[in-house]
């Protein structure tokens, strides 16, 4: 776990209408209180968590475009860009570029 995770962990484990402040939480695991707050509030999101939110599949939809590719490579299909980007956008239900 992140020194700020560990941070937002913490907060949640108050009791409601506890009072803390960011400045002594972020003291406590060293981290930047602005960052902090903002990522409490959901106003910033952390790189893992917004290229995750970026990807079209998510890690199930991923495994089946691997299997289908595999598939299609047993069979000595080797699958063009064409056919693994309309796969991929069926699996998703949406348009998936590049």
């Amino acid at each position: 776990m992140s020194p700020m995770e560990a941070a937002i962990a913490a907060i949640k484990l108050l009791e409601p209408g506890e009072p803390f402040t960011y400045t002594a939480i972020a003291h406590a695991h060293g981290v930047n209180r602005v960052t902090l707050a903002q990522r409490h509030k959901h106003f910033q999101v952390s790189h893992k968590a917004q290229a995750i939110k970026q990807h079209k599949l998510n890690p199930q939809q991923e495994l089946e475009l691997v299997q289908y590719i595999k598939g299609l490579t047993r069979r000595a299909l080797l699958p063009t860009r064409e056919m693994i980007q309309n796969f991929a956008s069926q699996v998703a239900n949406e348009p998936v570029g590049e």
